[in-house]
């Protein structure tokens, strides 16, 4: 990032950086001493200045900043908003309550669900969903979603627990590019103690749902449903809403394929997509 460039030409986790870069210099602070406050490497310090930090910078490095700068919640605030403007205004809702959440119970009925998409897949969604959208603002969505991610690297992460469609993993999206990737690392993230993944086969039938929902439980508050609609997603905190889908995913988790055998099936079809 030049230092000359106009603030209006920059993408917002580069104006991110430069305000730390000026607030570090107005504290006549150099990189090596920002990096020892907040617990990382001067390296670190300087992509995040230049912007260049993928797919962002931490929370905790900004919260490390607040504290050595004296700026109460000022750069954590910021990399909250930077979050929520790369997402959709209906689902940042969603994405609050999926940080508090003990469980997260999904059904995916023909996408892999965002917080398993490897990069390569979910540039290849949102291209094909907004043919028409700047690259910019595309590569700001994918890495929004590549950093929910982040979620497992709390100090008390949820279990996921992910019923995929067949579906899901016979639909070509990204071609070569994405799909082997993705199923690669749909292989390495159930070794996690934190997510198991069962497949739904197409031998089992219709399902006992037809639309993609997720419900989200905690401990000391009722649990809630996201699901999607026309106009994009909705929560719905209803009981007996919330109950009816809890029966349903019961019903799908029993009808899917056993944790193992669906590793079998994804393996299998990597071999596919190699071929």
């Amino acid at each position: 990032m030049d230092e000359t460039t106009p603030p209006e030409h920059l993408n917002p986790l580069q104006r991110f950086g430069r305000d730390i870069r000026q607030v570090r210099l107005a504290r006549k602070l150099t990189q090596k001493h920002l990096a020892k406050a907040t617990g990382y490497t001067d390296g670190y310090v300087s992509k995040v200045e230049s912007g260049t930090l993928l797919p962002r910078p931490s929370m905790k490095f900004a919260k490390g900043c607040d504290t050595a700068f004296g700026t109460g919640e000022l750069f954590a605030g910021l990399l909250k908003r930077i979050d929520e403007g790369d997402h959709p205004s209906w689902f940042v809702p969603y994405l609050n309550l999926e940080k508090k959440a003990s469980r997260i119970l999904d059904y995916s009925a023909s996408l892999v669900m965002g917080i398993l998409q490897t990069e390569a897949y979910a540039r290849a969604i949102f291209r094909a969903s907004h043919p028409r959208e700047d690259a910019k603002l595309i590569e700001g969505r994918v890495a929004a979603r590549l950093r929910r991610s982040e979620l497992f690297e709390q100090d008390k992460p949820p279990l996921l627990w992910v019923i995929m469609h067949e579906a899901c993993l016979r639909t070509d999206v990204g071609g070569a590019d994405a799909m082997p990737g993705q199923l690669e690392y749909l292989l390495t993230a159930v070794a996690s103690p934190h997510i198991e993944l069962q497949v739904l086969p197409y031998s089992a039938g219709a399902p006992a749902v037809h639309m993609p929902f997720t419900l989200l439980t905690f401990e000391d508050s009722p649990s809630v449903l996201y699901a999607d609609g026309p106009q994009g997603g909705k929560l719905y905190d209803s009981a007996e809403t919330v109950a009816s889908h809890t029966d349903s995913y019961d019903r799908l988790r029993a009808n899917a394929l056993s944790p193992e055998r669906s590793l079998t099936l994804i393996k299998s079809l990597l071999k596919e997509y190699r071929w």
